[in-house]
């Protein structure tokens, strides 16, 4: 596998501002945000997508969602909402080839989203 960035910043060889990292999780605010509050959810794990998942993921998935709920709390956001996003593809609009949750929150997100 060539580079990829998502397992160089999970493995410290690219800074980042993180805010959460365990053995099988990185969290980090990403340096594009959409929102007031974006943090990008992503295993250590590289995993492409997750049209790359093949049934022994639902742990990791899991802890995703968990995590995610878990900073949303801690950033302030769970009483006025968020929205939780994983995009999988180019035409899904994943940019990153390597799979990553996008916690957005502290502002009205609309819907469709685009």
């Amino acid at each position: 596998m060539s580079s990829c960035l998502f397992c160089d910043i999970a493995a410290g060889a690219i800074p980042c501002d993180r805010i959460h990292a365990d053995d099988h999780l990185v969290a980090f605010r990403d340096i594009a945000p959409q929102a007031p509050t974006h943090i990008l959810i992503i295993p250590r794990r590289h995993i492409a997508s997750m049209a790359h998942f093949d049934g022994t993921e639902q742990d990791l998935a899991g802890a995703m969602l968990v995590l995610a709920a878990q900073i949303a709390a801690a950033e302030g956001l769970a009483e006025d909402g968020y929205r939780c996003v994983i995009n999988c593809g180019d035409n899904g609009g994943q940019t990153v080839g390597h799979l990553h949750l996008h916690l957005l929150g502290g502002r009205s997100l609309s819907w469709p989203p685009g």
